[in-house]
């Protein structure tokens, strides 16, 4: 009789303990001190402090880093993509005004080869670090039989919190609120699907520097998305909930979209493209075929994070944000609506 192994079945377990001993050492930077124990347990525990707050509301968010990946595997360059997992997690829980406190990682590989998980989650890791968050666990799996041996996919749950009375959105945003304009640091991680075809189509060269860029587009696409999170919440801290009234993150949907969901029935906040400058390599694309209209629902177009504040405390905001190194701008202000859209872009890029 023929002797089976896991191992010839396509799952290494070896090669999973390996990989959890390189990453080891990242992941434990991130540690807070709530954190309960370490690596190897079958949950993370984290010590909530029910006494420093009044009236605590957890916050959960979930998402994955989607076809930014298959990029990332072209170019066979993975110690980024970790970032950009964080950041769509706990930059959706800070636009409720939710403190990130921890998060879970899944990675779903065809193989495992340790040296390619370890920089995944090396860049997790440091994502987690720049957020605030403790990295508690998280799973890696091998699926020989439903991915290719270079094939992998990420996805993450952030847990945080905030104050009961201390949540911001659309109840609070009123007419004649300011919106404040963060600079992206790219294509964040949406629309990669189109950028993708586009440079296929166009036969764009990922290693080359096009005309108007300054380093390769390879690097310029794979470049990790901007963490807003510490930056929001110290806006908040500063100017209180009486002043910073809401966040919009810019994912999926574009500006005017993902703006439209923090404003209230009745009003509509209306953005000044004249006020930035479109990303050039957004109008590369733009050049090998992406409609104006598209860009702006598929791409971020140089906007990863707006905020709703007090128009009294804008320029403030503003400096604040530029002493901690994102660039920003009064973008636009929230208004009496008269037609349908919650949310619209005017003027001309510059």
């Amino acid at each position: 009789m023929s002797e089976f192994t896991y191992a010839a079945s396509g799952v290494d377990i070896d090669a999973g303990e390996r990989a959890v001993t390189l990453m080891k050492a990242a992941v434990e930077r991130t540690n807070r001190p709530e954190v309960v124990g370490g690596l190897g347990g079958f949950a993370g525990l984290f010590a909530l402090d029910v006494q420093k707050y009044r009236k605590p509301l957890l916050a959960s968010s979930t998402d994955g880093v989607g076809t930014k990946i298959a990029l990332a595997r072209q170019l066979d360059r993975h110690d980024t993509v970790g970032i950009d997992l964080v950041a769509m997690v706990v930059d959706d829980l800070v636009a409720c005004g939710a403190e990130p406190l921890f998060l879970q990682d899944y990675v779903a590989t065809g193989k495992v080869v340790p040296e390619r998980i370890a920089a995944i989650v090396t860049g997790i890791a440091a994502g987690c670090t720049l957020a605030g968050a403790a990295l508690v666990g998280g799973e890696t799996a091998e699926h020989g039989d439903l991915m290719d041996a270079d094939e992998y996919d990420l996805a993450a749950t952030a847990v945080g919190v905030v104050e009961a009375d201390a949540v911001l959105g659309p109840e609070r945003v009123r007419e004649g609120d300011a919106v404040v304009a963060m600079a992206s640091s790219g294509f964040h991680s949406n629309g990669y699907s189109l950028v993708r075809r586009v440079v296929a189509a166009a036969g764009l060269d990922l290693h080359g520097t096009p005309e108007g860029l300054t380093r390769p587009l390879g690097e310029e696409l794979l470049e990790p998305t901007r963490i807003y999170a510490r930056d929001c919440l110290g806006l908040v801290e500063r100017h209180g909930v009486e002043n910073v009234h809401a966040y919009a993150h810019i994912t999926g949907g574009g500006l005017a979209g993902n703006t439209a969901r923090v404003v209230p029935d009745g009003l509509t906040a209306v953005l000044d493209r004249g006020t930035w400058a479109l990303p050039p390599a957004v109008r590369l694309l733009e050049e090998h075929g992406v409609p104006r209209a598209e860009s702006e629902r598929a791409f971020n177009c140089g906007v990863g994070m707006v905020a709703a504040v007090a128009p009294e405390v804008a320029d403030a905001v503003v400096a604040q944000l530029a002493e901690a190194g994102v660039p920003a701008w009064v973008a636009g202000t929230v208004q009496r609506r008269t037609g349908e859209d919650a949310a619209s872009l005017v003027g001309t890029y510059r």
